[in-house]
């Protein structure tokens, strides 16, 4: 070997030697087997004991047919995984190696060579253990050995001298859900469901980067730089920030660093419908002698976020103000998008981003009883413009508050918290989910035969936990900019008055009260957190449902067990027969109950948006699906639009019409949350089914900037001589930039007398079709395997529209309200 090579050789090996360097165990030939048996079957990593029974066919797919029935018994078993793992005797020269689990559900012990290294015991934690001294040249073997969580659960659950609701999911940290929601099936899993990994460092170590803004103005971001550094001797380093050199020096151990660091003339994140939401990359890098040691890179946006809450005449006001400007919230909860969350890829969770985006939202309330989510959702959130209101996981439910609870949970903040507090997105932390609520009005305590002590250990318990250590939890681990914390959603029950003039409220009246849909537009709160009525999911989603052919009738089997409320078919029959006729055919029921879903949540909608300021945010319940389900989702599990998205959409447009109905007018407001005024043409015109012009008015308005104000009122009397059930009121404002319009229909859809339409469909190329009608055609359905740019739409008397697809499509089927109606 020459002497170049020789000494460039030397020299990879050196920077090899010096660099941080990962190895993913979690492609390695893993094993699993029911730690009673002594085979072993073929597992995936990352991944879930079910996936694992179904890849080797133990069990059938539990999201199919009624197997979630069958596989009940998995819960309880005790599950072994193990891999074999070679190491060379150059990794085996590095100072420091960790093995690192990024998640583990839940109760385990961790084996490396047969040698007890950790004992875990929350789903949602990182465990770190230092193997240098178990780790040998050659085979390797690392065993995890996962007890049951609902053995675990009820061993933890007799520690308590009463009974605690929901047991024992309460007392296990890991994902709630699992145990089976009004949505969802009862799949409680466990197995390794992250990442494994060895790391390799020596000398130092970059541990966990902070950023913090100071300040921000149009002219500078003046940023700090906090580092966590852990060095292995003492000496001189270099901390490059986007090669920017700083000398500093480190100590043995931890090492807290921080450094300025400023961005002249900054761009601003934005949120959806308000510009660019610009991310900057911060590229941070540890050296020694000319050596890396490690390196980070994090992307960020600057920009400004403050919750406002203020008393005034009506209670306290609640709204976020985003770059110094009012932001009115329109957005959604989310659930796990899957039962088995290992298998959520990143394309569907860029996939369920972007529908919301497209849907003009602009935050999304990550609900308590599902995981953190993986770092590609606050990713696509950053890169959309949709601010994340994150829960932890802490759902309806008692939870204990014994020291070794609450030092698990002060871990898992402070985990959760490092991995993702860097993302613009993170708008607000909350305690939890309805916990609260569940102390003050579910009943639990009359129900278990609380004593007067009992049910007082459980609100000093609720404190300790949600008002003390995770608060505290989150200032020992945030920079202070980004800590704005709320205890529980709602802050006060839907029952009493107070839940609608302060805080968040979760209004159930409807669905859960029975109230009928025009009740919204009395139950308006100041931020409407939670609300929502069922709907059927596209007919794709009930095929998925069946593992053969699908019977599609309401009284299959099947079809019932993919109904997770009890009373759910009641609830949604009794809603359509108040507004709609209810069809025989399971095709056009399927069909109304999206329709049915879409008019309750319109309703809502629009008269959240009509009383800003008063109001200044809608977050329905809920955007997708764990499983194909008949539920509160607007996106069901195949990532289809139901009928609700497509209404979403429009009444979550940046301008909007909407009209109320009083005793005596109807009254017109024009709803506007961009940031700038315009002047406008408006009015409005009663139009009937044939197309024919009635009556009209028009206006010139201007429309005020970030605002909902009331532009005119039509007087009933105005409109006494004509028939409403056979006409329409189309309300328009706009100029040469922005053109909107509404229909309003005065009668529930059953009653409007209603004409066949001759609805044509016209291809102009494979990828866009025109649709047009002679008369009104309302509610039109477009039937297809793909993804139409509008559906579910009214159509007047001699219109049409340019519909695109997502993928080319020879022939489209149509429906219409007409074709439910008793005709």
């Amino acid at each position: 070997m020459n002497k170049s090579i020789l000494f460039t050789s030397l020299f990879i090996q050196n920077v090899l030697f010096a660099q941080f360097s990962q190895r993913n165990l979690s492609s390695e030939n893993w094993q699993f087997k029911n730690s009673k048996d002594k085979s072993w079957l073929s597992a995936k990593v990352p991944g879930t004991v079910h996936l694992d029974l179904m890849n080797n066919k133990v069990i059938p797919d539990p999201l199919k047919d009624e197997n979630e029935k069958k596989v009940q018994w998995v819960e309880n078993e005790d599950w072994d995984y193990q891999t074999q793992f070679t190491i060379s005797s150059k990794e085996l020269e590095n100072k420091n190696i960790n093995l690192v689990f990024n998640g583990l559900d839940t109760f385990s012990e961790i084996y490396l060579n047969g040698k007890l290294l950790k004992k875990t015991d929350n789903m949602f934690r990182r465990w770190e253990v230092p193997v240098k001294q178990n780790l040998r040249i050659g085979n390797n073997i690392i065993q995890v050995k996962f007890k049951s969580a609902v053995t675990a659960g009820k061993e933890l659950a007799k520690k308590v001298p009463f009974i605690m609701p929901e047991s024992p999911r309460s007392f296990v940290r890991k994902a709630q859900y699992q145990f089976g929601w009004d949505w969802g099936p009862r799949l409680v899993t466990s197995g390794i469901w992250k990442d494994v990994k060895l790391e390799f460092w020596n000398n130092a170590v970059l541990e966990n980067t902070k950023i913090e803004q100071k300040s921000l103005t149009d002219k500078k971001a003046d940023l700090r730089i906090h580092t966590s550094i852990v060095a292995d001797q003492d000496g001189k380093y270099t901390l490059t920030i986007n090669d920017k050199p700083n000398e500093i020096k480190l100590k043995k151990g931890r090492n807290k660093i921080e450094m300025p660091f400023v961005i002249e003339n900054p761009k601003r994140w934005q949120p959806n419908g308000w510009g660019d939401p610009y991310l900057y990359d911060i590229k941070i890098s540890l050296q020694q002698k000319s050596k890396v040691l490690s390196d980070e890179a994090v992307k960020i946006g600057l920009r400004t976020i403050e919750l406002v809450q203020e008393k005034d005449k009506k209670g306290k006001s609640f709204y976020f103000k985003v770059n110094g400007n009012p932001l009115y919230i329109k957005g959604t909860n989310w659930i796990p998008a899957d039962s088995f969350s290992p298998r959520i890829t990143k394309e569907k969770y860029q996939k369920l981003i972007k529908d919301s985006k497209e849907a003009n939202m602009n935050m999304i309330r990550i609900w308590g009883g599902g995981i953190y989510e993986d770092e590609e959702f606050y990713k696509a959130c950053d890169e959309n413009g949709i601010l994340v209101w994150q829960d932890f996981m802490f759902a309806g439910s008692f939870y204990p508050a014994d020291e070794d609870f609450l030092n698990n949970v002060k871990e898992e903040v402070k985990d959760q918290v490092e991995r993702i507090q860097n993302h613009p997105s993170i708008a607000l932390w909350c305690g939890n989910n309805e916990i609260d609520e569940a102390i003050v009005n579910w009943g639990y305590q009359k129900q278990f035969n609380y004593s007067k002590s009992d049910s007082l250990q459980v609100w000093k318990d609720y404190k300790k936990l949600f008002h003390e250590v995770i608060p505290d939890a989150l200032k020992a681990n945030l920079t202070a900019d980004k800590n704005i914390y709320w205890p529980s959603s709602p802050s006060i029950g839907w029952g009493h008055k107070e839940s609608l003039t302060e805080g968040d409220s979760h209004y159930w009246g409807v669905w859960w009260g029975e109230q009928p849909f025009e009740i919204y537009n009395e139950k308006v709160g100041r931020f409407m957190s939670e609300y929502g009525f069922q709907g059927m999911p596209t007919m794709e989603a009930i095929k998925s449902m069946f593992s053969g052919t699908p019977e599609f009738s309401l009284q299959d089997s099947t079809v019932k067990a993919h109904e997770k409320h009890a009373r759910g078919w009641d609830i949604i029959n009794e809603y359509m027969k108040r507004d709609y006729h209810v069809p025989t055919d399971f095709v056009k029921y399927n069909y109304v109950s999206q329709l049915l879903q879409a008019r309750g949540m319109q309703m809502a909608i629009e008269a959240h948006r009509r009383a800003k300021p008063y109001n200044m945010g809608t977050l329905y319940w809920q955007l997708n699906d764990c499983w194909p389900v008949v539920s509160w989702s607007s996106i069901d599990y195949s990532g289809n639009w139901k009928a609700f998205h497509y209404q979403a959409k429009r009444s979550f447009e940046p301008t909007l019409i909407s009209v109320a109905e009083t005793d005596k007018a109807y009254e017109i407001y024009f709803i506007n949350d961009l940031l700038n005024a315009f002047g406008a043409e408006s009015g409005a015109k009663l139009i009937d089914f044939e197309g024919n012009i009635l009556w009209k008015t028009e206006a010139a308005d201007p429309l005020s900037a970030n605002s909902s104000e009331k532009h005119f009122e039509i007087k009933k009397a105005e409109l006494g001589k004509f028939d409403l059930s056979k006409a329409v009121l189309k309300v328009y404002f706009g100029n040469n930039l922005l053109q909107q319009e509404k229909l309003f229909f005065f009668n529930k859809p059953k009653d409007l007398k209603l004409s066949k339409p001759d609805i044509t469909i016209r291809k102009i190329s494979p990828m866009e079709f025109e649709i047009s009608t002679d008369v009104l055609a309302k509610d039109v359905y477009l039937i297809g395997d793909t993804h139409f740019s509008d559906n579910f739409f009214d159509m007047l008397p001699q219109t049409s529209k340019i519909i695109k697809l997502s993928k080319p499509l020879e022939k489209i089927e149509v429906m219409s309200l007409w074709d439910t109606m008793e005709n």
